[in-house]
């Protein structure tokens, strides 16, 4: 496919990004933006939350236009979502002065908030920073990176470099995610890049697939939020032949964005507040991959299972429960369910094991649970944490 997946935000041709501190926040960065040379190929997925934020209408229908933008600006601090009319228009407001700062079409610029529903943004203060932005000093992936996190304790972000017809196309990303955090698309804030030529329809499938394999396969609290989408710019700049998906190349692309969003929807997991373990539960022998994937979100979210993982203690009747509960027809007997390499369950009745080995390793940093329904062909895998006393801690006082 290409080069290995590396863990940096690694901008494509035609690409440039930065971020800066406008005061939103008390110190940390707050506003940031990507920017294309030339209009790109644009698709997105939303949260569906009914109460969908502000400036989530407005890159939707901005998008719809002509399905490109060429730039994006984003703040954190305040998520702009449950603000009415004013909130509307704050929004607009943003794609405006950003657009006008670029010399483009306001059309062309899509807007993205995350932080505290319910009060409007400072817009003076977002006013400053746009009008200051685009300054050299603060351009860079890790300025930008920097501006949209909010109680994320790291950076998140992956690339690869693959190659279509000769040509290197590079498929980078950056997101942020650590609380209201589920599988019920979109969970977060991810912002995908690519100097592929590529074809919108084909693009937009592609990230809908994708976005159904990773981002939609990971949870942290059972929360999905107002204002998370998943947003890929395509640029075209590497020079490859226009991309569908009846070209030669296309699964090349397609495992390549699969595998940028793979790594940014673990890397989301694993930062869940207050977490202390990435948790992957991967269920096979489903009769339908809707059926391996309820399985795994069903596990993957139980607070039983996270708050036992967190506990070290091997509980398998709750991974059991919560498969009982998935809503998925299955012949308990048939069930077989392991933690880490120790079986403890088949055949209806529980399995002798070690429970010391398994407390020790259920005390790393990673845990795997593997789940056999014995009825079919199907796999899928879900990642997510540990549910920790911190994170109880980090939400009781989020505004304070």
């Amino acid at each position: 496919m290409g080069s290995e997946e590396k863990g940096i935000f690694l901008l494509p041709k035609g690409f440039k990004a930065g971020g800066l501190h406008c005061g939103i926040k008390r110190k940390r960065h707050d506003l940031g933006y990507i920017v294309s040379e030339v209009p790109a190929v644009a698709a997105g997925v939303y949260t569906t939350n009914s109460f969908q934020a502000a400036p989530l209408a407005v890159t939707q229908r901005s998008i719809a236009i002509e399905n490109k933008i060429q730039a994006l600006i984003v703040n954190s601090g305040n998520a702009n979502a449950c603000t009415g009319n004013q909130g509307m228009q704050d929004a607009y407001e943003m794609q405006q002065l950003f657009a006008g700062k670029l010399g483009i079409g306001s059309h062309l610029v899509a807007v993205t908030s995350t932080g505290v529903i319910g009060e409007l943004l400072p817009m003076d203060c977002i006013r400053k920073g746009i009008d200051t932005i685009l300054n050299p000093e603060f351009e860079g992936p890790a300025e930008f990176q920097k501006a949209i996190l909010t109680t994320d304790t790291c950076v998140k972000s992956a690339a690869v470099e693959i190659n279509i017809n000769g040509k290197t196309v590079t498929i980078s990303g950056a997101a942020k995610g650590s609380g209201m955090v589920h599988p019920n698309m979109a969970t977060m804030l991810a912002f995908v890049t690519t100097d592929a030529n590529i074809e919108q329809a084909a693009l937009l499938s592609a990230l809908k697939d994708t976005s159904n394999k990773t981002f939609n396969m990971i949870t942290v609290d059972g929360d999905s939020s107002t204002n998370d989408m998943v947003l890929v710019m395509a640029n075209g700049l590497a020079g490859n032949e226009a991309l569908n998906e009846a070209h030669l190349d296309w699964l090349a692309f397609a495992d390549g964005l699969k595998v940028v969003c793979e790594s940014l929807a673990k890397q989301i997991a694993r930062d869940g507040e207050g977490a202390t373990k990435l948790v992957e539960v991967k269920v096979v022998g489903a009769k339908s991959l809707e059926d391996a994937r309820a399985v795994g979100k069903t596990i993957i979210s139980s607070n039983l299972v996270k708050t036992a993982i967190y506990g070290q203690d091997a509980n398998w009747g709750r991974i059991v429960a919560a498969i009982g509960y998935s809503g998925v027809p299955v012949i308990p007997e048939n069930v077989a369910v392991s933690i880490g390499s120790y079986p403890v369950f088949a055949n209806g009745l529980p399995l002798p094991f070690s429970e010391e080995e398994v407390k020790a390793y259920l005390g790393g940093t990673e845990v795997d649970i593997l789940v056999d329904l014995n009825q079919g062909d199907a796999v899928a895998s879900a990642w997510g944490c540990d549910l920790t006393y911190d994170y109880v801690k980090i939400n009781a006082s989020y505004r304070t």
